[in-house]
């Protein structure tokens, strides 16, 4: 064997061995929040899976089951690990986003991801956009928001919002359609990080203060 071949081996050997560190990184958090899921939901049965977004990483969704109703819910590993790693509360973190969607009498399974491109613009064009604004105004009624799609050259398509009387300055918070449609098929709700973001603007420039 050259020693060029030796490298390579070598390489490969290191590569697999980080995919492997990584997959039981991602299998023991996985368990630790099936646990944590089941300690929430003592009254539950609790179904889990793991599943990997090619822009966000690897993604948990759980299930609530109880009698002939289910609840789903999806949640990105990075913010997990971040919630957990910070947030003394971060169980109720997690369950928060079932409390809502079990006070629901209807069941709620994760929707299905668009199969053309033509499915995901009517997604995004009907729903999750005109939601997001929508939501975003009813957030701050007493300011004129502005709403609007632009094109980042990193992130691609954006929903762009900010509040009109701030002129100067950071006036602005945009996310990319696609973490937007993402948070949609997890059943989360996409204005949130849109409308956390707006606070965060809110707070900045005063506009709270008379």
């Amino acid at each position: 064997m050259t020693e060029k071949e030796i490298e390579t081996q070598t390489e490969e050997n290191n590569a697999q061995d980080l995919e492997q560190e990584q997959a039981q990184i991602i299998m023991t958090w996985f368990q630790h929040m099936n646990e944590v899921m089941k300690a929430q939901f003592p009254e539950y049965e609790v179904e889990g899976q793991i599943g990997n977004n090619p822009t966000y990483g690897p993604m948990f969704a759980f299930t609530l089951k109880k009698d002939e109703k289910f609840t789903s819910c999806g949640f990105f590993l990075n913010e997990i690990m971040r919630n957990f790693q910070t947030n003394p509360n971060a169980g109720l973190w997690l369950s928060s986003f079932f409390v809502d969607l079990l006070r629901s009498p209807e069941n709620h399974p994760l929707p299905n991801p668009p199969q053309t491109e033509d499915q995901a613009k009517e997604l995004l064009d009907k729903h999750i956009v005109p939601y997001c604004a929508s939501a975003v105004r009813e957030e701050f009624p007493d300011q004129k928001i502005y709403v609007d799609l632009e094109l980042n050259e990193e992130h691609g398509p954006v929903l762009e919002a900010g509040f009109v009387a701030v002129q100067d300055g950071n006036n602005t918070c945009a996310l990319p359609l696609q973490y937007l449609m993402t948070l949609f098929l997890l059943n989360r709700d996409p204005a949130e990080p849109l409308i956390q973001a707006m606070y965060r603007l809110y707070e900045e420039n005063n506009l709270g203060q008379a």
